[in-house]
């Protein structure tokens, strides 16, 4: 780890009352960048993340990756000392990034109207599971709930099975990359406009995935299809999909383009099929894809994982072998990236997380210092920001409003 922060958003400070996953990682993105993070937590609570596996040894082993780059401050807003303090933060801050319910803030005499009078110019994000607006504003959100909300849940599985959940927090993920991009964007109209104000800018969690799915809704606005599940791109590419090698290993193809699949026929000695009517464009393809699949399957199988890849990366073909975890820690392309990278921990001493990215010429991001423990940052935030004295934060830390 480095203490030097020459990231692109050093000198922005960001107040985080979010928890969980969504707005957190947001905030987390942006910290990794050069942006000052204080991240405001319920005193002898905490974010419920630090309680959400997996875990080793009753430590979250979340924690590490999704808190790094943040300073932990304990203070309960809900309390009238809280608020005052709160407002405080807020007059030195740039960004506010919160993901309670709709209309939870604006009860705690919190809203942005409130705040905006501490700091006209405050970027407050608002994160929550179905938006500030409509009718289901005050619907508890979680990320999978989200995505099922969202249309992509009904397109994951196969046709003969129930529809398939993402495995992980997928929607919170890519939530989290909007509520970074938030930022900078409003950021940058701030400090360019000619009357230097925040703004709020809110989303709810589905919309993230449901911006990605304008093939689904087009084709349902011109075509009245409502798209089925299936287990991959079916109905966008022939040939694409999951195949088996010789040695019972599986690897991901797609020819998404007319001159990819040249390039597998090539491979597959099957130019012959570049001038058949039923081969020769992706669309005729698309009408013959079980025979395809077929041709493409068999002679696959014909080879070992390594081998096939080699023969395929040789030819231009898009293709990868499917990776485990243990997979990608032996990977060299990964090591040469430094997508895995190692994060001191106060218990489990030495904790693998993920590496920056993207990666920037001149101002790169780093991980300057370790995901925090509950309330580190108390007196260095509270006594060296605020002038708080040793005596006042004990005070506050006895009435349990740190």
């Amino acid at each position: 780890m480095t203490t030097k922060n020459i990231g692109p958003l050093s000198g922005i400070k960001i107040l985080d009352i979010s928890t969980m996953i969504a707005a957190p990682f947001g905030a987390t993105l942006l910290a990794d960048f050069g942006a000052e993070v204080i991240k405001l937590e319920l005193p002898n609570k905490g974010d419920t993340l630090r309680t959400v596996g997996p875990w080793k040894d009753g430590e979250a082993l979340r924690w590490p990756g999704l808190a790094r780059n943040k300073k932990s401050v304990t203070l309960d807003i809900r309390k009238e000392e809280g608020k005052r303090i709160f407002k405080q933060l807020i007059a030195q801050s740039d960004i506010l990034i919160e993901n309670f319910r709709p209309g939870t803030l604006e009860k705690w005499g919190l809203g942005y109207e409130e705040l905006k009078k501490e700091n006209s110019d405050l970027v407050m994000i608002r994160v929550s599971g179905y938006g500030q607006t409509g009718p289901y504003r005050e619907k508890a959100g979680f990320g999978t709930p989200g995505t099922a909300f969202s249309g992509h849940t009904a397109i994951q599985g196969f046709p003969d099975r129930p529809p398939v959940s993402p495995s992980y927090s997928l929607l919170d993920y890519i939530t989290g990359i909007y509520v970074a991009f938030a930022g900078v964007a409003a950021l940058y109209h701030r400090d360019r406009a000619e009357e230097n104000e925040g703004q709020v800018v809110e989303m709810g969690l589905y919309e993230s995935i449901f911006r990605m799915l304008e093939f689904l809704i087009a084709e349902y606005d011109q075509n009245k299809k409502v798209r089925e599940r299936s287990p991959g791109l079916s109905g966008h590419s022939s040939p694409a999909g999951t195949y088996e090698t010789k040695d019972g290993r599986f690897v991901v193809l797609v020819c998404s383009t007319d001159s990819t699949f040249n390039r597998l026929a090539k491979a597959m000695d099957r130019e012959d099929m570049l001038d058949d009517d039923r081969y020769y464009t992706n669309a005729v393809r698309l009408e013959n894809d079980i025979e395809v699949q077929k041709i493409v399957s068999s002679w696959i199988k014909q080879f070992p994982q390594k081998e096939l890849t080699e023969k395929l990366d040789a030819e231009g073909v898009p293709v990868s072998p499917i990776y485990t975890i243990e997979d990608i820690f032996n990977d060299p392309q990964y090591k040469a990236r430094e997508n895995i990278v190692e994060v001191e921990h106060p218990r489990l001493g030495r904790v693998k997380v993920p590496g920056i990215v993207p990666k920037f010429s001149d101002t790169p991001g780093s991980i300057r210092h370790r995901a925090p423990e509950l309330g580190e940052h108390n007196d260095e935030v509270l006594g060296d920001a605020l002038g708080l004295s040793s005596d006042e934060i004990a005070a506050l830390k006895e009435q349990g409003v740190i």
